[in-house]
Formats: C-alpha cells, sequence, structure tokens
C-alpha cells in the first residue's frame, strides 16, 4: 500500500496536466504515491491527456465522468479510489507546487492531526476569487463550526481512517469541508507557497460562489430553520405588542402593511423549507453523486 495518494479534480487541464505529473514524480521520489485523476467533464482533450498518463505511469490511475459534476464531487469520486494512508488533495492548475506536499505530510505525523490544511502568506488568485473565498470562509466559521483561524483551502491531506468515513456520504451535493468537520475536530494547518495559475482562467465564478454558499447553507446547516423560528417568535411578539397599543388607542390602525409583510416572511419560511425539503428529496431518490465511462485503475492503485 502506497503512503499517499493524490486526487487531482480535472477541468480542461490539458496543458498542464502531464507536466504537473512530471513534478509530482521529480518532487516526491522519495515517497510511496500514487495519484487519481478524475476528469470532471472537461471540453477539452483532457481525458485523451489522462489516459495516456495513466498508461504511462504505473502508480497513476484515472477516472472519466459523464458529465460536469462539479469539483467536490469529482474529489468525492477520487476520494473512493484514493488507497495511501494519507490522502491529499490538489488542485490541477500548479499554483500549489507538488514539493508542499511534503509540508502537509509532515505536518500530519508531527500532530497526529486527521486533517492538515494549508494556507497562504500571499493568495495568487484574482481580486474576485480572493473575496469570494474571504466570504465563504468567514460564513463556515459559523455554519459548520469551524476554528476562526483556520483557511478551508482545497489543497488539504487527510488520513485514510478520515476518507473511508467521508465516502460514506452519498449525497449529490458533497461539501468536503462541512463533511470533515461533522467527523472530527483533529485539524492542523502549516503555511504554503502559492504561485500564479500557470495556464488559461479560473473557473470560479458568482454563479459557482452562490451555489456553494447554498449547498453549505442547506446541507450542513440548520441556521435557516432556526431563523425561522425566531422570526415567528419575534413575529407573535410584535403581533400581541401591536394588538395593545392598537386597541388602547396609542397607536392608529396600520394592519395592511404588517399583513404585508408577516406574508412575505410567510413565503420566505416556505421557500427555505422548500430547499431543505427538495434536497431531501433528491438525495433519497438515490441521485448519483458522481456517474463515471471510463476508468483505468492501476493493480497497485486498487482498493
Amino acid at each position: 500500500m502506497a503512503e499517499l495518494s493524490i486526487v487531482i479534480p480535472i477541468y480542461n487541464s490539458e496543458k498542464q496536466i502531464g507536466s504537473l505529473i512530471k513534478k509530482l514524480h521529480s518532487d516526491l521520489k522519495e515517497l510511496s504515491f500514487d495519484v487519481v485523476l478524475v476528469n470532471d467533464g472537461s471540453k477539452d482533450q483532457s481525458e485523451s491527456v489522462c489516459t495516456q498518463l495513466a498508461n504511462e505511469y504505473d502508480n497513476v490511475s484515472f477516472i472519466s465522468l459523464m458529465k460536469n459534476f462539479g469539483e467536490f464531487n469529482a474529489v468525492m469520486c477520487g476520494l473512493n479510489f484514493a488507497k495511501g494512508d494519507f490522502v491529499v488533495i490538489i488542485d490541477d492548475d500548479f499554483q500549489n507546487p507538488p514539493s508542499e506536499i511534503l509540508k502537509l505530510l509532515n505536518k500530519a505525523k508531527e500532530d497526529d492531526a486527521d486533517v492538515v490544511y494549508s494556507y497562504y502568506a500571499e493568495k495568487k488568485h484574482s481580486a474576485f476569487r480572493n473575496w469570494g473565498s474571504r466570504l465563504v470562509n468567514n460564513l463556515t466559521t459559523y455554519l459548520i463550526n469551524k476554528p476562526h483561524d483556520l483557511y478551508l483551502s482545497s489543497f488539504k491531506l487527510m488520513r485514510q481512517e478520515l476518507v473511508e468515513h467521508i465516502i460514506k456520504f452519498k449525497s449529490p451535493y458533497p461539501y468536503i469541508d462541512g463533511i470533515i468537520f461533522f467527523l472530527t475536530n483533529n485539524v492542523s494547518k502549516v503555511m504554503v507557497d502559492h504561485h500564479p495559475r500557470a495556464d488559461g482562467q479560473s473557473s470560479y465564478t458568482l454563479r459557482k460562489l452562490i451555489s456553494l454558499f447554498l449547498t453549505v447553507l442547506f446541507g450542513y446547516s440548520l441556521m435557516p430553520i432556526r431563523l425561522i423560528m425566531f422570526t415567528g417568535v419575534f413575529s407573535i411578539f410584535f403581533s400581541l405588542v401591536y394588538m395593545i397599543l392598537y386597541f388602547t388607542g396609542a397607536i392608529p390602525e396600520w394592519g395592511s402593511p404588517v399583513i404585508i409583510f408577516l406574508c412575505g416572511v410567510l413565503l420566505c419560511s416556505l421557500a427555505i423549507v422548500g430547499e431543505y425539503v427538495g434536497k431531501t428529496l433528491l438525495i433519497l431518490s438515490g441521485v448519483p453523486q458522481f456517474v463515471y465511462r471510463k476508468k483505468i485503475i492501476q493493480k497497485n492503485a486498487d482498493k
């Protein structure tokens, strides 16, 4: 069994994935490791390039998904085929130098941590992505009860024992960091270098930011339901005060605006409950987390 498995979600990375694999083998030559490439519905020739890499290297496995399921779904697919004692998730854009994996591995051993997150002295993302990352990071502090000083980077290392529990979550809306904090608080962090993107543009968009926010909000938090409860309690209290003041003649009648406001609150509350019910229905109906159409699993990387 390899000491380390490296899961790499692939999306339109035909130009850099070959160089990334070569760099991994160069920088980690002292380690026993395997690589799991997951093509998340790329529109370029990534599938062909990854197939060649899997045929060239006996420690590189490749899974190609039938469509673009999303980065978290692709990572969940890769985790199902990662067998190393430790599992690293790294992006395909070369912004995280492969040599920095050693820092995560050493930190995990030093602290006996279940998870080691990376963080950066200076991030080389666009201004929009940096803003979006800060927003999501601040929100998740309250939604999934993560430590305030912990940055939820996609570049992280986990122990195999934790991975085996993570892949038991079969929701079509996985949020790996949320699952991690459901399972453990034994988390460390280590500073790593961050480089500019090697090629192309980031696929991080406002739409994906909103989608991630909704996934975390409705899939890994009860805050919206609790907000409805507090709003309901406040509405009852407000209504009682209004009735007392009205019947004592302290204020004139202005019931229509109040009714319109409360109807708006009710509709928003129904929408929130509907979002929970809809996601639950999709989970219970067996909507798959991912579906692959091609798989090349090396014998020494088979779980």
